[in-house]
């Protein structure tokens, strides 16, 4: 019987995927939260109930799924980690293997794929879903270092009507929740179009990707 603990903020998701897996006879769910810091306050109150994986959303309140990562990988080495995100930035997939992650797989998968990945991942493999082994194998033909990026310029800047509308939104300082209802989007694809646009531009934070935007005439 594999153990799993989920971490995912959205109860629907959350709630699909405890069904598919119970559905299994391999698979047992010992336990549900919603970002990472009830995972870890799980972990402590339930010594005796240990997870052989944890499944992780990355785009959490509270605490993400790299920061909570990056403290299983120091205090609960024994545990699997295994991202499940909608996020197909390779950053996040190269910082995460840094920490001992085992998988990333993103959300459109199908859950045959799932299952293959986490029976995969429990007899000690590791596994990337189709998508982010493209991504990285492009990621390393181009010879992109992203630890090492300059921040870009407007010349190699692409962006799309949908990700310019958020940033203009973002530049005038409304939240994600509050993009989400303007534009009629969900708070995760804001989130995924916030993060994209960062990516894009090479910088550090939104504030940095703001002041790009400015002074690259993006944003007028």
């Amino acid at each position: 019987m594999i153990k799993i603990l989920l971490v995912e903020d959205h109860m629907v998701v959350r709630n699909g995927i405890k069904l598919l897996l119970e559905s299994q006879d391999s698979f047992e769910v010992v336990g549900e939260a919603s970002n990472g810091k009830e995972a870890l306050d799980y972990l402590q109150s339930n010594p005796d109930s240990v997870p052989d994986i944890i499944l992780t959303d990355i785009s959490m309140e509270e605490m993400d799924g790299i920061a909570l990562l990056r403290v299983l990988y120091k205090q609960y080495g024994n545990i699997k980690v295994v991202i499940l995100s909608m996020l197909n930035q390779i950053n996040y997939v190269i910082e995460g293997f840094e920490y001992g992650l085992m998988g990333y797989l993103v959300k459109n998968i199908g859950y045959n794929e799932l299952l293959f990945a986490l029976n995969h991942i429990a007899a000690g493999g590791r596994y990337m879903s189709e998508e982010i082994s493209m991504l990285l194998l492009e990621h390393i033909r181009s010879g992109q270092r992203y630890a090492q990026d300059p921040i870009g310029s407007r010349a190699d800047f692409e962006i799309s009507e949908r990700e310019l509308e958020v940033l203009g939104l973002i530049a005038e300082g409304y939240t994600n929740i509050e993009i989400a209802d303007k534009i009629f989007l969900s708070k995760r694809t804001v989130e995924g179009h916030r993060q994209n646009l960062i990516d894009k531009a090479g910088v550090k934070n939104t504030a940095h990707l703001v002041k790009f935007a400015f002074e690259n005439g993006i944003l007028n």
